[in-house]
């Protein structure tokens, strides 16, 4: 097929890369060589009529996808065989007219171009081959069965495996393109590729062809270009060229000294070569990496394929600057949700909030612009999470994204958010008050158990709906709020006061040891319990080892010696934490209750860990430690100048400290049983729309939102493209890291721990439970597959509540988000964890299995291997 017989519908005759230059061709303005492709069916023609390559790929269907030495070997066979083929002389001789027609004396490149390459959500960049400067029809076949071999390098296989690709169903075409010997080359990317700022672009640019700078050999010139100015460029040292072999091919030619550091581009050709690439973007819907070559003074494109690692941007219906602050890194639930727990989510919080890939963003834009805004929100950041806080502060001392507004009235939008424990009547350090907001909470939620259990189709929807208002009322209760707020602001005078008056920082970390009411903690504890139950009867022990291994379930537990019992307990715990997981603030998430294996790994550490009484003694031994240092500040301070009155207040914020702390995590524990309520509910009816063949699968109703489901539920009718779709965008947003800040124009920005009191090679972090520990990491991204042994170091992308039985085996916590008072951080200090969050990458940097010594004071995270 010529390219310009070529379109979007043809992606599987001609691939990712041959649809793309089609496309290319139509564009007006843009040059592209002239070319043409040998079509996927050429490819399965050959293939069908040689029995052993078939064979081969039952193979390699077979192997692990973390066996290198299987893949290497079988790749490698596939590529002889495929190689050796002979192609029919009929598919020859029209690829000979298709040469004639172009000039059958000229140099072509042949590229490969596979039907799961250059994607808009897999780019396969470079994972299959492509040749330069091959002439003369004997050689252009030759290499067009080397392209075809070229989808069974091991990279490529590889590759496929990790993005979820089956090797049966990629096809290989290839491209056969007029080759053009230019005087520079490169790449132009039309967002910025490190900060992903959708208004920059870079352009890299060097001598001769661009192969030499796609493949890394070279280092070129690159250039910033934004709003049709280069606003930045740096020039590189360019020692060798890529010119074609007389021979066919291309070779390294040295560069005139002369030409070493003088620039391959003008300024004025960077800016026309940017207007072109915004021509593509425009055309193709999305930013673009784009290969480029100059002849003369004439640009001409020889592919563009989409940019994939961009982070999506929220959908808006203005041009105003927006500032994007992510939910997940504040919910300690960075992982991509579905649209139901998406639309769940936002149906609960009073706050509106913006979609982007797969997960929640608040815009914060407004409360940046006003002085009393910026600094409430930036100052409250600032105890939490000091990334976002620098991020945002960046922003706005660029002072050219954000306007300046004056302040509104207090309480408005641009006022900013003032969350306080003081009110009109001060709160009462009383301990029923605690247990009186507990005791509503549940009894809340008890009615909802109850109220909720006949009904079905759109009397379902609309009931879960009008709940919804419930637990609004519980979860953001202006009183519960406060009482929050108290512990929190008693926590905070007590370490800012310390501090000041004897020298000692994070005072609190230790006085909030095993206080009362926290249900999260107790979690952790009460999982200890069913361990010290199954601890006596081998028979079941040795069920559980293999109920983790998956080797067996837990059904027939019962049958077994002290089966029965161990049974109970595992019940009793999940009648009273069966609705949390990993994730729980997605309400299509596996909870504990139906999936309770989820646990064994934890029971059976547990059992190995521990002791008998293990729950107990740890409880006692935080409350004790708590006692001793509550009485050793209290000594101390009464030895300074005005003591007595300093004990005294600090006497007064220890006993609000521990009395409101614990109540911070019921309010989420309420939320998170209401969610299991209505995901039962809801899949119960998902179960009858199954049955009337309205929906394929009971999860279809994870890829709707709610108000879809509830049209679903009253018109009997569901779009199942609509739902393949989003199956599909999950699968891709699942692969992607959100930022914490993301800005309308596409950027985003991590921020930066601005500090230089680190050990050299330390990494820094945000200190959320006082104390040092030296141990063994174990980088857990699973919390099913932890394998810990006491003493060992947590290191995690994040901790949500679900993780909390964890941290009894362990000696320290680092994870990669987190804030001061996020659970990980609260039930770290409940636990007498040393503990640093927000440590960036520290899943990457930090090696499973090697020691490191956790800085939970100061906040920083040693690498001793």
């Amino acid at each position: 097929m010529g390219f310009e017989q070529i379109d979007s519908t043809n992606l599987a005759d001609v691939g990712g890369k041959g649809v793309h230059l089609g496309e290319l061709s139509r564009i007006d303005g843009i040059s592209v060589p002239a070319g043409f492709c040998v079509t996927t069916d050429a490819f399965q023609r050959v293939v069908a009529a040689a029995p052993s390559i078939d064979a081969q790929l039952d193979l390699l269907a077979h192997v692990e996808p973390g066996d290198r030495a299987a893949i290497g070997a079988l790749s490698a066979d596939l590529r002889r065989l495929i190689e050796d083929v002979e192609i029919p002389d009929d598919l020859a001789a029209e690829i000979g007219a298709s040469l004639a027609r172009l000039d059958d004396r000229a140099a072509y490149a042949v590229r490969s171009s596979a039907t799961a390459e250059d994607l808009p959500t897999a780019s396969f960049a470079g994972q299959q081959d492509s040749y330069l400067n091959i002439t003369g029809r004997a050689e252009i076949l030759r290499h067009v069965k080397r392209c075809w071999a070229s989808l069974f390098t091991e990279r490529a296989v590889t590759y496929r495996r990790r993005n979820g690709f089956d090797d049966r169903k990629v096809r290989m075409a290839v491209v056969v393109q007029r080759m053009v010997f230019p005087d520079a080359a490169g790449m132009l990317f039309t967002a910025d590729p490190v900060t992903s700022n959708r208004k920059v672009a870079t352009v890299e640019a060097s001598w001769g062809l661009g192969e030499a700078l796609v493949a890394g050999l070279v280092t070129g010139d690159v250039y910033t270009v934004r709003d049709g100015q280069v606003v930045s460029s740096v020039v590189a040292a360019k020692p060798t060229v890529l010119r074609p072999s007389p021979e066919g091919g291309v070779r390294d030619v040295p560069v005139a000294r002369e030409r070493l550091k003088q620039p391959a581009l003008t300024d004025a050709q960077v800016v026309r070569l940017v207007e072109l690439g915004r021509r593509i973007e425009a055309y193709f819907g999305r930013p673009q990496d784009i290969e480029w070559c100059l002849t003369g003074d004439d640009f001409h494109i020889v592919q563009s394929r989409a940019i994939t690692t961009l982070f999506p941007l929220p959908v808006t219906d203005d041009e105003d600057n927006h500032v994007y602050v992510s939910v997940g890194h504040q919910q300690m639930m960075t992982d991509a949700m579905k649209p139901l727990g998406l639309s769940f989510w936002q149906l609960t919080t009073p706050r509106p909030m913006h979609e982007a890939g797969s997960r929640l963003f608040v815009d914060v834009a407004p409360v940046l612009a006003t002085p009393a805004g910026r600094a409430n929100l930036i100052g409250t950041l600032g105890k939490s999470d000091l990334l976002i806080r620098d991020a945002l502060q960046t922003i706005v001392d660029r002072g050219d994204f954000i306007p300046s507004l004056p302040d509104g009235p207090p309480g408005s939008a641009a006022a900013g958010p003032a969350l306080s424990g003081d009110g009109p009547v001060p709160i009462e350090t009383d301990p029923a008050i605690v247990t009186e907001l507990i005791r509503a909470g549940e009894e809340s939620v008890a009615t909802l158990r109850r109220e909720i259990q006949p009904l079905t189709g759109t009397a379902l929807l609309d009931f879960i709906l009008a709940d919804i208002e419930e637990l609004r009322r519980v979860l953001f209760n202006a009183f519960s709020i406060r009482v929050i707020m108290v512990g929190m602001e008693a926590s905070w005078w007590l370490n800012e006061h310390i501090e000041q008056w004897l020298g000692e920082k994070n005072a609190a970390d230790v006085l909030t040891q095993s206080v009362a009411h926290n249900i999260t903690s107790e979690m952790g504890l009460a999982l200890l319990d069913v361990a010290d139950t199954i601890r006596p009867h081998a028979e079941v022990v040795s069920h559980l080892q293999r109920v983790a291994a998956g080797d067996a379930s837990l059904a027939g537990l019962a049958e077994l010696p002290g089966g029965r019992e161990a049974e109970d307990a595992i019940r009793s715990y999940l009648d009273t934490y069966g609705m949390r997981c990993a994730g729980e603030i997605d309400i299509t998430r596996t909870r504990w209750s139906e999936e309770p294996a989820a646990l064994v790994p934890t029971i059976l550490g547990n059992i190995r860990n521990f002791e008998p009484g293990a729950g107990e003694r740890h409880f006692e031994q935080g409350r004790q430690e708590s006692l001793r240092k509550e009485q050793d500040i209290l000594t101390r301070l009464r030895a300074l100048p005005d003591g007595e009155a300093k004990a005294e207040e600090t006497k007064r914020m220890i006993d609000r400290v521990r009395t409101f702390t614990g109540y911070r995590e019921y309010p989420k524990y309420g939320m998170v049983s209401r969610y299991l309520c209505y995901k039962q509910a809801l899949l119960g009816e998902a179960g009858r729309l199954v049955t009337s063949g309205v929906l394929s699968e009971r999860d279809d109703i994870f890829f709707l939102r709610f108000e879809e489901l509830r049209e679903v539920v009253r018109t009997g009718e569901a779009d199942a493209a609509l739902v393949r779709e989003r199956r599909e965008a999950f699968r891709r947003h699942e692969t992607l890291t959100p930022p914490r800040v993301l800005t309308s124009d596409g950027e985003t920005l991590t921020g930066h721990y601005r500090r230089d009191d680190a050990p050299p090679g330390a990494l820094p972090g945000l200190p959320v439970s006082a104390g040092t520990v030296e141990g063994r990491a174990r980088v857990v991204t699973d919390m099913s597959r932890a394998d810990l042994e006491a003493g060992d170091i947590l290191v995690t992308a994040y901790t949500d509540p679900s993780w909390t039985p964890l941290f009894v085996s362990v000696a320290g916590l680092v994870t990669e988000v987190g804030g001061a008072m996020t659970h990980g951080a609260v039930i770290a200090r409940e636990y007498g964890l040393p503990a640093v969050v927000a440590v960036e990458r520290a899943t990457r940097l930090i090696t499973d299995g090697s020691r490191i010594r956790v800085n939970g004071t100061d906040g920083w995270v040693e690498l001793l291997d």
